[in-house]
């Protein structure tokens, strides 16, 4: 089991990343009805053309290279549901936004979870 573990830990961390991944969207999905009776804003951190070619009723497109200077556009007082096609982009909106202020802050991962 040692040398298992010595050859194959990159992969195992990876399996655990994921892993958490899917349960926190799985959870964020599931708070999803309180959050947005709590007022949510729901934005969608993916690129324009990934954005026009589907997406979740009632989110607002900010991809993540133009977050940073459209925060003005998300309020601080309210929850914000992030997502984009996997989790990692969204990911790294959460961290964004929780470093410039915001509080309430969840990673749903995959726009698909909010429809």
């Amino acid at each position: 089991m040692e040398q298992f573990l010595k050859e194959y830990w990159p992969f195992l961390l990876l399996i655990l990343w994921f892993t958490y991944k899917w349960w926190r969207a799985k959870q964020v999905k599931t708070q999803l009805p309180a959050l947005k009776s709590e007022g949510a804003t729901l934005v969608d951190v993916r690129s324009v053309g990934e954005f026009a070619h589907a997406n979740a009723p009632g989110t607002l497109n900010i991809p993540l290279s133009e977050l940073g200077s459209r925060l003005n556009e998300i309020p601080k007082d309210k929850p914000v549901v992030v997502c984009c096609a996997s989790g990692s982009r969204s990911g790294m909106a959460k961290l964004l936004l929780l470093k410039n202020g915001y509080r309430n802050v969840h990673n749903i991962g995959n726009w698909s979870n909010l429809a």
